[in-house]
């Protein structure tokens, strides 16, 4: 693996102001949201508009991503995704969630999610996943990739082909009649194959007017998830696999979570909706 060195903390800019036309999520000003009491199975007008607001995270993500390279700051990419989300019409969904202060999360190296962008600059050999949800028509799209940052060593670059690679093989395992269980099953027995560690704590999610419905998609095979998929339903699958153990600490900020042993991780996100044959993926720049 890389010798890089750990990361720590960076300085933080001020806060990214949103157009006051767009509309906020319910939750911005709010120690924490509403919770949702509305059904996981949606209505046709709520999952085109989710298709609209998956688009636009897409393409958000992908934007940011292009400057993707050694000298760059974290805090430049969100920058650029919080100025291409606002330029069409949607809020940034995790500015203001429970007080988090940015526009999108920037996870490098043994970040395993909700890393903050800040002055930390990309280094030559890096891998760095960007989480970019959008907030548009009412509702949220959600998604999550990992990149390369230069003349990155086999062993990260196979961990984030393979994450790629289990996300892919869950959303593959989505049937009506199947329980949720399955998306686990599935990334987990992929995930053994190369000795990864399966990050347990932090899973995918039911979404829709709400950023997280409260239905939980875990990513190791749980006997607690046993809620049937069913047609209409909407939820993120995003697999986080470890070159090491699926423990993990937390920074001071109270979101950075980085893996116990500091070793690197990686993390792959669609949101999705239940079809009668399969599952549709809605974040499709």
């Amino acid at each position: 693996m890389s010798g890089q060195s750990l990361l720590v903390p960076g300085e933080l800019s001020p806060a990214r102001s949103v157009p006051g036309n767009i509309r906020r999520p319910e939750y911005v000003g709010k120690p924490a949201p509403t919770p949702y009491t509305g059904p996981e199975v949606q209505t046709s007008e709520t999952i085109e508009a989710m298709r609209i607001a998956g688009r636009i995270a897409a393409q958000a993500m992908e934007e940011a991503a292009k400057l993707i390279a050694p000298g760059v700051t974290t805090d430049e990419l969100d920058r650029v995704a919080h100025e291409y989300m606002c330029d069409h019409g949607a809020y940034p969904s995790t500015l203001g969630y429970r007080g988090y202060p940015k526009s999108l999360c920037s996870s490098v190296n043994e970040v395993i999610c909700h890393g903050i962008p800040d002055s930390t600059v990309l280094r030559d050999g890096d891998i760095v996943n960007l989480d970019v949800t959008a907030y548009i028509g009412g509702v949220h799209g959600d998604n999550n990739a990992t990149y390369l940052c230069g003349d990155v060593d086999e062993e990260s670059r196979l961990l984030v082909e393979r994450t790629r690679e289990a996300l892919n093989r869950a959303i593959k395992a989505v049937k009506p009649g199947r329980q949720i269980n399955v998306i686990g099953r599935v990334i987990e027995s992929y995930a053994k194959r190369f000795g990864y560690g399966v990050v347990r704590d932090f899973t995918g999610h039911g979404i829709n007017s709400s950023f997280h419905s409260g239905l939980i998609i875990p990513h190791y095979d749980s006997p607690h998830a046993t809620t049937v998929i069913e047609p209409g339903m909407t939820f993120t699958i995003e697999p986080m696999l470890t070159l090491g153990t699926h423990d993990y600490d937390m920074w001071d900020d109270g979101w950075t979570v980085v893996t116990k042993d500091r070793k690197r991780t990686a993390q792959f996100e669609h949101t999705l909706v239940v079809t009668d044959s399969g599952a549709d993926i809605l974040t499709l720049p």
